[in-house]
């Protein structure tokens, strides 16, 4: 069975059958998203080629948004000067970071490798234009953040796209955005979503990094799930 893509079809046939995937897609799916990791120290020097990381945006760029409004942009960096300043970025809040722990986490906090700014070769800035789609946007009538949450949707699946690609992803969130608004240049009605670090990895952690290393542990899905309401479990 063949995976149709958007090219597939026409004004004559705007038709997706909506059937099960076969079994084989269907447990690739899933398996690019249980092995999915966050990314910050096994990246390879292999540089990505251009077809590849055209497919990721691609794959980031039909991500479901609010109104259809499509508010990314997606802002590629290879320059080690712009790799640097973002580095320095992180570390002065990185810093900051650290002294908001309990003392008694903040040799943990310090041993672990939070990013791959300068080792990742391709950087990637994925940002949310909030005047994307005009003044009024269908879907963000009352609730204006949805911009924001479609952005995220993007940063998604561009993470599987690359998994399945054998890209690793990393997203690196300590900094003031304000620092990245001057870094990128960013006018004031666009807001940095993701700083995403990606590049080739042989490997990956079986588990999520923070996980192994200690820091925190997946919560069982039992107790997230409630019936009709907070707080209702199952009766």
């Amino acid at each position: 069975m063949s995976v149709a893509t958007s090219e597939t079809f026409t004004a004559e046939s705007p038709i997706l059958p909506a059937g099960p995937f076969e079994p084989a897609e269907r447990e690739a799916v899933y398996r690019a998203i249980h092995s999915r990791r966050d990314v910050r120290s096994q990246f390879t020097p292999r540089p990505i080629d251009e077809a590849t990381l055209r497919r990721l945006l691609m794959a980031a760029h039909h991500a479901p948004s609010v109104g259809l409004s499509q508010p990314w942009n997606f802002i590629v960096i290879r320059s080690d000067e712009v790799k640097a300043r973002a580095h320095a970025a992180f570390a002065r809040a990185s810093a900051e970071a650290c002294a908001m722990f309990p003392e008694a986490q903040r040799p943990l906090y310090s041993a672990l490798k939070l990013e791959g700014i300068l080792q990742a070769p391709v950087n990637l800035c994925v940002t949310c234009d909030h005047s994307r789609g005009g003044p009024v946007v269908l879907g963000r009538t009352h609730q204006p953040e949805m911009d924001l949450f479609s952005t995220v949707c993007a940063v998604q699946n561009l993470w599987l796209a690359a998994r399945a690609e054998g890209i690793g992803v990393g997203w690196v969130s300590i900094f003031h955005r304000e620092d990245l608004r001057d870094i990128l240049g960013l006018p004031d009605h666009v807001s940095p979503v993701a700083w995403l670090c990606l590049g080739h990895v042989d490997e990956l952690y079986a588990e999520p990094e923070l996980q192994v290393r200690g820091w925190t542990r997946r919560l069982p899905l039992d107790d997230l799930i409630y019936h009709e309401g907070w707080g209702q479990n199952a009766g």
